[in-house]
C-alpha cells in the first residue's frame, strides 16, 4: 500500500474516534438540557462512529499495514441551541465526506483498487448521513424548537434502533 494512502486511512480512522467523541458530547448536552430521545439517537450515532472507525482498523489490518492511532481532540460541551447543534452535525458531516472522497481520488490516483472498493460503503453512508442531519435539522427548523413540538420530534428521535 501507498504510504500516503496509508496515512490517510488512519488520518480517517482518528477522525472516525473523534466523531463518536463529539457525538456523546452532544449526547451528554441532549441529556443535559432533558431530551432524553436527542440524546439516544445522539448516542446511537457515536456507536455507528466507533464500528466506521473499527472497518478502518480492520482494512488496514487487513492490507498488512499498521494501524496509528493519535490523541483525540477535546469536542465542544456546549451549543447556542438544539438547532445549531444538529447545524454543527451536519457540518461535520461533511467534513467526513470531503475526507473519505479525498481518500478515494487518492487511491483512484494511486490505483489501489481495493481501497477504491472499501471506501464505496464509506461514500454511500456518508449520503445517508447527511440526510439524516438535514432532515433533523429541517423538523427543528420548522418547529422553531417550541416546547410541544421539541418534546414530540424527542419522542420520535427515541424511537431510533441500534
Amino acid at each position: 500500500m501507498d504510504k500516503r494512502i496509508l496515512e490517510l486511512l488512519n488520518k480517517q480512522l482518528n477522525a472516525e474516534l473523534y466523531s463518536a467523541y463529539l457525538y456523546l458530547s452532544m449526547a451528554a448536552y441532549l441529556d443535559h438540557k432533558g431530551l432524553p430521545g436527542f440524546a439516544k439517537w445522539m448516542r446511537i450515532q457515536a456507536k455507528e462512529e466507533v464500528e466506521h472507525a473499527m472497518k478502518f482498523y480492520e482494512y488496514i489490518n487487513d492490507r498488512g499495514e499498521r494501524v496509528v492511532l493519535e490523541a483525540i481532540e477535546k469536542p465542544p460541551t456546549e451549543w447556542e441551541s438544539i438547532t445549531q447543534l444538529f447545524e454543527e452535525g451536519l457540518k461535520h458531516e461533511k467534513s467526513v465526506t470531503d475526507s473519505i472522497n479525498k481518500i478515494f481520488e487518492a487511491a483512484r490516483e494511486l490505483g489501489d483498487k481495493p481501497t477504491e472498493v472499501f471506501l464505496h460503503w464509506f461514500i454511500d453512508e456518508q449520503v445517508e448521513e447527511e440526510k439524516t442531519f438535514s432532515e433533523i435539522l429541517g423538523m427543528l427548523k420548522l418547529t422553531q424548537e417550541q416546547p410541544h413540538a421539541l418534546l414530540m420530534l424527542d419522542s420520535r428521535l427515541a424511537q431510533r434502533e441500534d
